[in-house]
């Protein structure tokens, strides 16, 4: 069985071809056009291209950076927006000539982590994905939980949890809300909140090396970081007590995040107990598109 899938990124498209027992066959990535028809064509070159480089045929997957809204069949909240108000999966299912499944690419991350990643034969996965914004999705058995409103893993857009005083207040989101998570946990926020106290760095890389050699402002800002990650994964594990979280994007790639937040978290979830493991990913940026291709 061949298994395609294919990740729809702002400024690139990305495909993978799997066999049944998910060894990379094919890859290839070409820009993504900015115009919607042209995209839709772009998709069908890419996948008439692998089927006929294998002398094969199979199932599509796509990841977005939206999701198609389950009332109205469209796509909506895509950061592509070219593709929000079409019915993606029907346009593309009608040029390919089969059913393609379409899902949120941070539901398609914590898929691939789920099935043969970091988080193989886990049963509940909760994947985040931490970089410029903040997103997350859920897989339950391996398949993706979207929820009924098409929305599930949005946690970035709720409130960061036991906001102190100097918090609330302090941030405005692109969502057109206050203080969400993401302002605070992506490495976006993580910069800015490093240089409101003073400091000037690229990334939150930069600033963990920094904290490496021993600056104390890049300390106290890590510190502070660890704490309202653990904060907003908390109310995750209050909620769902997933068997086990994995983290992706840039931020992830701080090695000193996963020792220290394990001694925090028992601090914010129910009953000061909490074992629940938080692991890198194992496929980093090949993540979500392998995920769409276990769509199937």
């Amino acid at each position: 069985m061949l298994r395609m899938g294919v990740d729809l990124g702002g400024t690139k498209i990305e495909l993978v071809a799997l066999n049944e027992d998910g060894k990379e066959l094919f890859r290839k990535r070409i820009p993504t056009p900015r115009e919607y028809e042209a995209t839709l064509a772009a998709i069908e070159s890419l996948v008439v291209e692998t089927e006929t480089t294998l002398g094969m045929t199979g199932t599509v997957g796509v990841g977005i950076p939206g999701v198609i809204s389950p009332f109205s069949g469209l796509v909506k909240n895509a950061n592509s927006t070219w593709i929000n108000g079409h019915p993606l999966d029907v346009d593309l299912g009608n040029r390919l000539n089969r059913e393609v499944r379409v899902a949120n690419d941070a539901n398609c991350f914590a898929v691939s982590e789920a099935v043969d990643g970091a988080a193989a034969g886990k049963g509940m996965v909760f994947g985040v994905i931490i970089g410029t914004g903040c997103g997350a999705g859920l897989a339950i058995n391996g398949k993706v939980h979207g929820g009924s409103n098409g929305i599930g893993g949005e946690w970035g857009h709720n409130p960061l949890p036991w906001m102190t005083a100097d918090e609330f207040n302090s941030t405005h989101c692109f969502c057109g809300n206050q203080d969400c998570i993401e302002t605070f946990i992506s490495g976006t926020g993580f910069v800015r909140d490093y240089k409101a106290a003073g400091g000037d760095a690229p990334s939150g890389i930069e600033i963990a090396q920094r904290m490496a050699q021993g600056e104390p402002l890049a300390t106290a800002a890590f510190n502070r970081y660890i704490d309202r990650l653990a904060r907003a994964l908390a109310h995750v594990i209050n909620v769902l007590d997933p068997d086990v979280i994995v983290l992706g994007g840039g931020v992830s790639n701080i090695d000193a995040i996963y020792p220290l937040l394990p001694d925090v978290l028992p601090k914010y979830v129910l009953g000061g107990e909490c074992r629940t493991p938080v692991v890198q990913n194992m496929y980093g940026g090949s993540s979500g598109v392998r995920g769409a291709a276990w769509l199937w």
